[in-house]
């Protein structure tokens, strides 16, 4: 009896499991026999592995050939385990020391002619393998930058079988023609994104980031937007069509600071197994956002899919901006499905197949018009909506969806004067970011020997027991909580809200001002004229907020 056995990664999400790839082979009549709970797609490795051995140069066994894929209870897919199986053959035929294949991770797509073709989610595949204790892997050539990311581990990229092959039996490299040579566009590059995404979806374009100085007006959510970059507290914009809701919310992930190596890792992983990583760019440094159609379904916005769930939405905006435009249009259904998301910072999604976990920490941005028509308590009125569908229309964004929101905003129309007034000086997102950047670095410095990094990660026990604000700052949060315009989560979220409010005035902690600017951003009641709350405040500049009664909740 002949055996030899290499090893691979099944993808169960974002998180990748180690499978031990055996191969063994017995006098008897010739079978290819595949065993280990595989898909459809790695059935038909077969075939695949036997047309890239016999290509490559190579002598098929012709014998009784069994592989099995360890541990068998876990469902495996895709076609990244076509190099392994390859390989585990050669080693069990002789033509490969299987003592050398032992202790390698191989990940990769064979073509029939032997080349070897790049597979998503080679990032977390190489993270599970440097988890378990691997310390060489081999690749696909287009995605070894991808894995190199990965600290500890020696990565090989390889073109085609024939190389691998030469390498371990230490023989002569051969030289493989590069289609990117001759300018030839690379086929085996479709491999890396699922069909019906897009490169690059749910990334922040790389040529071109919208400005803040674009906006005109809009003083009180301007800051208020400044304000969610710092904390990264989740925001809502309410106000007629035209008013600039949008246009503020497409220039939030401009704000943000660039992610961190650790933040980089997890979005690049997200992003590679969702096919959406461009080709080309094997690590994530901005923020990424996404802006789902409000027709989205609920699979497509919190994950899901036939046989193991993929990411959905809220996993592609993973430490950025999920933005969903026109919410009050969105089915309640899918709306509320977020709820969670937003109190976890992440996903689990349970189907027959499986059951995955995914990362969903975002920072979440609704716009709305006030009802059906959009002009309902504007100045110059129009409204023809019935008492009832507007009641319907706001009801459509339930009352523990908002409760979980910390910024409220009003936008109201621009006044001609500030649209048409020649260089308005209106501040840009360079200005505007460094002052968020200093403000998450005051935090972080606040929260160096704790799990958080940002205000609205801190549960609600530590900012009142562990972090105290000015005696006397909470008074009229108190009362609202008594008198029931505030709930239990939302007095946790106004503290943190006047926690990043004070981190962006340079204060050690927040004041009676803060907490009232906190407080009118979420509940929409006046509490009277501020002094700062904001660096960059004006005192006449407050949040143009309304009644209880107005506000899009219920």
């Amino acid at each position: 009896m002949a055996f030899a056995r290499t090893c691979s990664v099944a993808l169960v999400g974002v998180e990748g499991v180690v499978v031990e790839v055996q191969a063994d082979l017995e006098p008897g009549v010739a079978a290819f026999t595949l065993v280990g709970l595989p898909d459809k797609s790695l059935i038909e490795s077969r075939e695949r592995v036997r047309a890239a051995v016999v290509n490559s140069g190579a002598e098929w066994p012709q014998k009784k050939l069994t592989v099995g894929l360890s541990p068998a209870s876990v469902p495996k897919g895709g076609s990244g385990f076509d190099l392994a199986v390859a390989c585990a053959v050669l080693g069990a035929a002789e033509r490969l020391d299987p003592r050398e294949l032992t202790d390698l991770m191989m990940i990769g797509e064979l073509g029939l002619d032997g080349r070897v073709r790049p597979v998503r989610g080679v990032l977390p595949a190489v993270l599970a393998a440097a988890d378990a204790g691997y310390r060489q892997v081999v690749v696909p050539e287009q995605t070894a930058a991808e894995a190199s990311l990965v600290p500890g581990v020696s990565v090989l990229g390889v073109r085609s079988l024939r190389q691998l092959v030469a390498v371990l039996a230490d023989e002569p490299v051969p030289d493989e023609e590069d289609p990117r040579q001759d300018g030839r566009p690379d086929s085996s590059l479709a491999g890396l994104i699922v069909p019906g995404t897009g490169a690059g979806a749910g990334l922040p374009p790389g040529d071109h980031t919208p400005d803040l100085a674009d906006v005109a007006g809009q003083h009180g959510a301007r800051r208020a937007l400044e304000v969610a970059a710092a904390g990264r507290h989740h925001i809502f914009f309410k106000g007629p069509p035209g008013a600039g809701k949008t246009m503020l919310a497409e220039r939030l992930p401009g704000l943000l600071p660039p992610l961190s190596p650790k933040e980089s890792l997890e979005v690049t992983a997200v992003h590679s197994v969702a096919g959406t990583l461009p080709p080309g760019q094997p690590l994530v440094h901005r923020p990424p956002y996404c802006a789902p159609h409000h027709s989205a379904t609920t699979a497509s916005l919190i994950g899901g899919g036939t046989g193991l769930p993929r990411p959905g939405a809220v996993s592609l905006a993973h430490h950025g901006v999920l933005f969903v435009d026109e919410a009050a249009e969105c089915s309640p259904r899918v709306l509320d499905a977020l709820r969670q998301p937003l109190e976890s910072g992440q996903v689990v999604v349970a189907r027959a197949a499986g059951m995955m976990r995914m990362p969903a920490r975002i920072l979440l941005a609704l716009a709305a018009n006030p009802c059906p028509c959009g002009r309902h308590g504007t100045a110059g009125g129009g409204c023809e909506c019935r008492p009832s569908s507007i009641r319907r229309y706001r009801a459509r964004l339930s009352g523990p969806l908002m409760d979980r929101v910390d910024l409220r905003i009003a936008v109201e129309p621009v006044a001609r004067a500030e649209l048409l007034a020649p260089g308005r000086g209106a501040e840009t997102t360079a200005a505007v970011a460094e002052r968020v950047r200093t403000a998450r670095e005051r935090a972080a410095a606040r929260f160096a020997d704790t799990p958080w990094h940002t205000n609205s990660e801190v549960p609600g026990h530590e900012l009142r027991t562990r972090w105290q604000v000015h005696p006397g700052a909470l008074a009229q949060a108190e009362r609202d909580l008594e008198c029931g315009l505030l709930t239990a989560r939302g007095l946790d979220r106004v503290l943190r809200v006047a926690w990043t409010a004070a981190d962006l005035a340079g204060r050690e902690r927040p004041t009676r001002e803060d907490v009232n600017w906190a407080l009118e951003l979420r509940t929409g009641v006046r509490r009277g004229a501020l002094t700062g709350a904001t660096s960059g405040a004006k005192p006449q500049e407050t949040a143009t907020a309304r009644p209880p009664h107005e506000q899009m909740s219920p």
